[in-house]
């Protein structure tokens, strides 16, 4: 059943920030490594491989899916006990097993001895992401905004079983043509292993698929998941030739006031520094929360 979303105005000088304190980090942080050994653990399932990596270390995980995976990462890390030399030892030696190299993403709110260990490992800082935040419960730092209709002839809806090809279709398709605002990402993955993986994030991590119709056209797609209070956004795309439509605005309105209603207090997203992705999402209200190093040892 078809609904037309409703979109967040910009936000007003009224409005509190949400702060971000290493408390809230360490809990954005802890979902995120639950995120992506979901995800590592379905690419396994799908398939039918035994090999891969889903390891707990330093209040984080280290993930490895399948070749070129986008969660082949040490994740979360920096706010449990700091790992020690012999985890990291085993941690980059199953790395090198595969053929890749160890990738990690670090919270600037994290530990900070852990940037000097890694370091003087070898590790070389390449990218940066930014963590975004929103407040959907008024009392955890901020009004949440409301109103305003999205643009006409756009419908959004929780995506179907049987379009769930068709979905993946645009999403995939979106993917592959980024827009050229902002940092462009430090990374490239094949096709089919961006289509395995954004199936496996929707899928096995149990995260709901929505579906957005411009002009009765399947034009976008986009998915969250729900833990502990927290509404991850967890990846959004337009077909290129229906971008500048309002497409991404009433996806991130959709899932805002789902979220809401199923008692989130959170919502987060990650972007490219800089990204159009990261502009509506502050348009929509969020705050930037902190900043991930990527740093990377090579085998």
């Amino acid at each position: 059943m078809m609904r037309t979303a409703r979109s967040r105005p910009p936000v007003t000088a009224r409005r509190v920030p949400l702060f971000c304190d290493t408390t809230l980090a360490a809990r954005i942080e802890r979902a995120e490594a639950q995120l992506i050994a979901a995800a590592s653990t379905a690419t396994r399932h799908r398939r039918g491989d035994a090999a891969g990596l889903v390891r707990p270390v330093a209040g984080g995980v280290a993930s490895f899916a399948e070749a070129d995976s986008p969660f082949n990462k040490v994740a979360g890390l920096g706010f449990g006990d700091a790992p020690s030399a012999a985890e990291l030892d085993e941690i980059e030696r199953a790395f090198t097993a595969y053929g890749v190299p160890t990738q990690v993403e670090l919270a600037h709110l994290a530990d900070p001895t852990i940037g000097t260990v890694l370091t003087e490992r070898g590790y070389r800082l390449v990218s940066f992401e930014n963590v975004l935040g929103l407040a959907l419960d008024a009392s955890s730092g901020g009004d949440t905004p409301e109103g305003g209709d999205t643009p006409e002839g756009i419908d959004i809806r929780t995506s179907e079983e049987a379009e769930l090809e068709r979905w993946l279709d645009v999403v995939v398709d979106g993917v592959a043509h980024p827009d050229t605002q902002g940092v462009p990402s430090h990374e490239e993955f094949p096709r089919e292993v961006v289509r395995g993986a954004v199936r496996d994030l929707a899928g096995a991590a149990q995260a709901a698929r929505y579906a957005a119709f411009r002009g009765g056209v399947l034009a976008g797609g986009a998915s969250m998941r729900m833990r502990d209070g927290i509404a991850q956004l967890t990846g959004a795309a337009t077909a290129p030739a229906h971008r500048r439509r309002g497409i991404q605005t009433a996806l991130l309105a959709a899932r805002l006031a789902d979220a809401e209603a199923a008692g989130c207090d959170l919502a987060v997203v990650t972007t490219q520094p800089g990204s159009k992705s990261q502009q509506n999402a502050q348009r929509a209200g969020f705050d930037l929360l902190y900043t991930r190093a990527i740093l990377v040892r090579q085998p």
